[in-house]
């Protein structure tokens, strides 16, 4: 047996995905019917004029990351679960299919591998099950993970998955009645008038900085040592200013920001050779062990 007289620390001990039109194709179709299902809710539970809905979600989810984070920033006070529900209760996901090439790929890699999504946790565990990757993801970070709230109930989906809803905090405060006209803030003549004069939000969620700081210290991750898998160009490069290797998925070019590109998931091996090839170098850095064995991992 020959054994290597340098031992190289591999440059990635972690994957760090997002879920949504990541893990699976725009193709698929869940994101049309979520964007459907929200603007519905804006109607139906909301009451907002539907004359009104197109320019109201363009400018929320232009500057809050998501149309949710802007609702509740302009004053809409309403139940995060119940707004979930209507949201992601009603979407095709028999769209989506097991997907073993994926599966394949990952159980490959040994390191680490967390989800890291804007969604709610029943959510993020049926697309994984609907997708065949149970057992990949050390964890799960969700919606609640990052707004905790303090429920007496759980859902079966929840089983065994760690980091959601794995902290505590208390609810943000009540709102007032009033809410902010975000679309005449915008239709004003005065250049000066911008993001800066926007109510804050009390959600955290991607691409918001405090958002992937808080994810990164709840998984305990080192962004130096990660690759950041995302759809969105926003959160591809809030990620990257925080240090975080950066892969752009479901396109072919690279954009500011993004380390990578990738235009499927599924093209992972051929972008990013070198997480196999650091594989091979440690095997063969000691002829007389095999590769390792990918596990999941869990926390305390």
């Amino acid at each position: 047996m020959e054994y290597s007289q340098v031992h190289q620390t591999p440059k990635y001990d972690c994957l760090l995905f997002d879920l949504d039109d990541t893990l699976y194709p725009l193709s698929a179709g869940l994101a049309t019917s979520v964007l459907k299902n929200i603007q519905d809710y804006m109607i139906e539970k909301l009451r907002i004029e539907e004359s009104k809905i197109d320019d109201l979600c363009n400018l929320l989810y232009k500057n809050y990351g998501t149309t949710m984070a802007g609702l509740r920033a302009i004053g809409y006070d309403f139940d995060y679960d119940e707004y979930h529900r209507f949201v992601h209760g009603r979407l095709p996901y028999e769209n989506l299919k097991p997907d073993p090439v994926l599966r394949s790929l990952l159980l490959s890699l040994p390191m680490r591998k967390v989800i890291f999504t804007n969604a709610d946790k029943i959510h993020a565990v049926k697309v994984l099950r609907k997708l065949g990757l149970e057992g990949i993801f050390e964890g799960i970070i969700c919606f609640e993970t990052l707004n905790p709230t303090h429920r007496s109930t759980a859902s079966d989906d929840e089983d065994d998955i760690e980091f959601v809803g794995s902290t505590t905090h208390e609810l943000p405060p009540p709102r007032s009645n009033e809410i902010f006209d975000i679309i005449r803030h915008f239709s004003q003549t005065n250049t000066n008038v911008g993001s800066s004069g926007l109510p804050k939000t009390p959600i955290v969620c991607k691409p918001l900085d405090s958002a992937i700081e808080r994810a990164l210290t709840i998984a305990n991750i080192d962004p130096h040592r990660t690759l950041f898998f995302e759809d969105s160009v926003r959160n591809i490069q809030s990620g990257k200013r925080l240090g975080l290797q950066t892969v752009l998925v479901g396109k072919s070019q690279r954009v500011k920001g993004a380390d990578y590109a990738l235009e499927s998931i599924h093209n992972l091996r051929e972008a990013i050779p070198e997480l196999w090839d650091e594989l091979a170098e440690a095997t063969n850095s000691y002829s007389g062990v095999s590769v390792m064995e990918t596990s999941v991992l869990s926390f305390a």
